[in-house]
């Protein structure tokens, strides 16, 4: 790769299309469109899945962990939390457990990397190393991949409850 941007310009992208913007498949905000705070508790009965507001604190999990390590927070990488972890949802009548909440809470952390993302002026702060000695850009990166993987779980989990159009035209 070279260099003035391209690599920026290419993680600006893959995060438009992780979230907004569909392109190969639906983005993780239109999973999202329409999902109801008893669609977002809904899990198949019987199954070790997780409920879509599950998934969605999961996301907001690693969204705002690379947050706090962008900005030289402690705790970007909370000790002790598992992976498992990171999906337990707040108790329904906790403080910013109402999905509209959870929803907005997502959609921030988003939104707060896509302008950290159009501030970055070349690729030294893609490669800029944050955290645990991660590299900014690969970390995000991988966080939009990790949200078109979850955005097709969200949706296989609306397919199931019947909420997800079974199948979908592409003309």
């Amino acid at each position: 790769m070279g260099s003035n941007r391209e690599k920026t310009n290419l993680v600006e992208k893959a995060w438009e299309f992780a979230y907004s913007k569909e392109d190969w498949s639906p983005p993780l905000q239109a999973a999202l469109e329409g999902v109801t705070e008893e669609q977002a508790d809904w899990r198949p009965q019987g199954a070790a899945a997780n409920t879509i507001r599950e998934t969605v604190h999961h996301l907001i999990f690693y969204k705002e962990a690379f947050l706090r390590a962008w900005r030289g927070e402690s705790g970007a990488r909370a000790e002790g939390v598992t992976n498992t972890d990171t999906f337990q949802a707040p108790a329904l009548g906790a403080e910013g457990a109402a999905w509209e909440e959870t929803r907005r809470r997502l959609e921030k952390a988003h939104a707060d990397i896509a302008s950290i993302l159009r501030e970055w002026e070349d690729d030294s702060s893609y490669e800029k190393r944050i955290g645990s000695n991660s590299e900014a850009g690969t970390w995000v990166n991988s966080l939009a991949v990790h949200d078109a993987y979850h955005a097709g779980q969200i949706i296989f989990v609306r397919k199931l409850q019947g909420s997800w159009a079974p199948t979908r035209s592409f003309s």
